[in-house]
């Protein structure tokens, strides 16, 4: 499952926050009738999706609406499996950093967060891959899904699961959501014939086609197919999908997204295959070893099957109690229908609850093309970490793309925003504070910073602007947040000019005692950024958090109630002023650097004339 990604979402988020809708229990029920055999019928399907994976919570048959069986601190997000035909590029980075920052946040909110991403690993694309590579499909993924894993480490992506669908686990809970679809009578056995994104590993819609049957997505001419397969009445949740869409706007988000979706149901929904004779790498379909589960009714489960514990049995029931449902799934817009059409359809058959909330991203582009490994214009994620660092990088995409919309992304516009947020603002204003701490106060408070702050207009403004961060927050407006905490910065930077401490030391007595309290005030400012920040720049805000005074095991347990003002107390050493963020040098700048040391080399080279006293 493949995937790219704002938009503002019900100021209440209530889908992710609502006590009566996490407490409420569905009803159990007897899922499993006679098994009924299959009657071969012809039928010939023409219809096309892209997509990502969702689940949810035990349900009854009657309603469908967003529910589950978390209490009011769980939290649980998603992002799409990843499809490991080729290794991971900026796209499936970027998603997994939005999760990330959003895990970190709820964590902050003290909530029991479980953060699950991991790697699709079966289809016609993945066996042909390797293949390619001259391995067998199972060395493939091997190989692509531990590069995921490094990438998200190299990222400090803080996920808690890691799901592969090669898990022997994963099967065991496919082959029974599959036998609890059958069983409710939701699949049949038909021949089918359509034109075949092989990049998709979908059929298509004629009429979503490019010229020539080109797959819009892929920009490739997809084949006519036809194979005896096994079908999902899809058409059968047509009626039970609009109420879902029209009960819960909240349900598909941005607001943009559910207006697809409901346009797409509202059009008339078609039945769809859910397996392949063509394929043998896949799980096989119980009961008939001669064809395999399509790829994206078997990846779609891996959100319920990542809740397994390694020690406990393999079965949906057991996965389903351990967390269902999610709270937040995370996807690229290009597979939104198989998330918010497909998915939901198939959990109701299963007598499974519903995902509270798909959140479709953007596509970020590189030349204003959409990047994609199959289009070949790619940006390494890797190569971008090495050369400015995981904060850098997740900063920028956070900061740069509105989350919802596509966003470009550009070097110079990179460096130009890491340097001044980041470099300048933030680090510059800490550096230059603890630098004139040290000279005139020893690197100690004078004062607590509550204290300091008394009949002080700054801490309130610190105070509106975090309440405000908080909120774009909640909403996943993550630019927005980014440039509400830089906010605090900026404030910071006009205060100090204002005050001008480095002056009122030198005047001594009450003048000395002002410049000690503003030195207090701007630490606590950056006390409050660096928590504020760290959902975004966890590795920044540590190293300003560690320059406070504090250990890493206290900027660890944090939460949002820390960023109330007052945290700072009198006698505090601070640490000494050490950069927190180097400044990034463009092409020019190096250059100009370059130059100016050649320079200074041939000065150095030249013959010294003596003094008389050398001579």
């Amino acid at each position: 499952m493949g995937c790219r990604v704002q938009h503002s979402i019900q100021s209440s988020f209530w889908l992710l926050s609502s006590t009566s809708l996490r407490n409420s229990l569905y009803p159990r029920k007897s899922f499993f009738k006679n098994r009924i055999s299959f009657g071969k019928t012809s039928r010939t399907a023409l219809y096309c999706t892209c997509s990502s994976s969702s689940s949810n919570s035990s349900g009854n048959k009657g309603s469908f609406l967003p529910n589950g069986v978390g209490g009011v601190d769980d939290f649980v997000l998603t992002t799409p499996l990843y499809y490991v035909n080729a290794p991971p590029h900026m796209g499936s980075a970027y998603t997994t950093i939005a999760a990330d920052a959003i895990a970190r946040f709820q964590r902050l909110l003290e909530k029991q967060v479980i953060f699950i991403t991991g790697t699709d690993e079966h289809g016609e694309k993945i066996a042909t891959a390797a293949a390619a590579n001259g391995s067998s499909p199972s060395e493939h993924c091997d190989v692509v899904s531990q590069a995921y894993k490094s990438l998200w480490k190299d990222l400090d992506i803080s996920y808690d699961k890691f799901i592969r669908t090669t898990d022997p686990k994963h099967e065991a809970v496919v082959k029974e959501f599959y036998s609890r679809v059958l069983s409710n009578g939701d699949i049949y056995r038909a021949d089918y014939e359509g034109l075949y994104c092989v990049n998709c590993e979908e059929y298509k819609d004629e009429k979503e086609l490019l010229e020539n049957n080109c797959c819009p997505t892929h920009l490739k001419p997809c084949v006519r197919r036809k194979e005896d397969n096994y079908f999902f009445a899809l058409s059968k949740y047509q009626q039970q999908l609009e109420e879902v869409l029209k009960k819960n706007p909240g349900f598909v988000q941005p607001s943009y997204r559910l207006n697809e979706v409901q346009g797409w149901v509202k059009n008339g929904l078609k039945d769809f295959s859910i397996s392949r004779a063509s394929v043998d790498w896949g799980i096989a379909v119980p009961n008939d070893s001669e064809q395999t589960i399509y790829v994206w009714f078997d990846a779609l489960l891996g959100y319920v099957s990542a809740l397994l514990e390694d020690n406990e049995q393999a079965s949906l029931e057991t996965a389903i109690s351990s967390g269902w449902p999610a709270s937040l799934h995370l996807i690229g817009k290009d597979i939104l229908r198989f998330h918010a059409v497909y998915w939901p359809a198939m959990l109701m058959s299963a007598g499974i609850g519903l995902p509270k909330m798909v959140f479709g991203h953007g596509f970020l582009t590189k030349d204003g093309m959409k990047m994609g490994k199959s289009l070949g214009n790619t940006l390494e994620p890797t190569e971008l970490v090495q050369r400015f660092g995981p904060d850098a990088v997740r900063y920028f995409f956070l900061r740069e793309v509105e989350f919802g919309n596509d966003g470009d992304y550009s070097e110079e516009r990179f460096i130009r925003m890491i340097n001044a947020n980041l470099a300048n603002t933030i680090g510059n204003l800490l550096n230059r504070t603890l630098g004139l701490l040290k000279k005139n106060c020893q690197s100690t408070l004078a004062v607590d910073s509550s204290v300091a702050a008394e009949g002080n207009k700054f801490k309130a403004e610190v105070e509106k602007l975090v309440e405000k961060a908080r909120v774009h927050y909640q909403k996943l407006e993550l630019s927005s947040a980014c440039e509400t905490v830089l906010e605090i910065g900026n404030a910071g930077n006009l205060y100090i000019d204002s005050q001008a401490p480095w002056t009122l030391f030198k005047q001594g007595g009450t003048a000395f005692e002002t410049a000690a309290k503003d030195l207090v005030i701007i630490l606590e400012a950056m006390r409050i950024i660096s928590i504020a920040l760290s959902p975004i720049t966890p590795g920044l805000s540590l190293r300003i958090y560690s320059q406070l005074g504090y250990t890493e095991e206290q900027f660890n347990a944090v939460s949002w109630r820390d960023t109330k003002w007052g945290g700072l107390k009198a006698g505090q050493v601070m640490a000494q002023a050490t950069p927190i963020f180097a400044r990034i040098e463009d092409g020019t700048e190096a250059e100009t650097k370059s130059a100016a040391t050649k320079k200074v080399s041939k000065k150095e080279k030249a013959p010294k004339s003596k003094s008389p006293v050398e001579a």
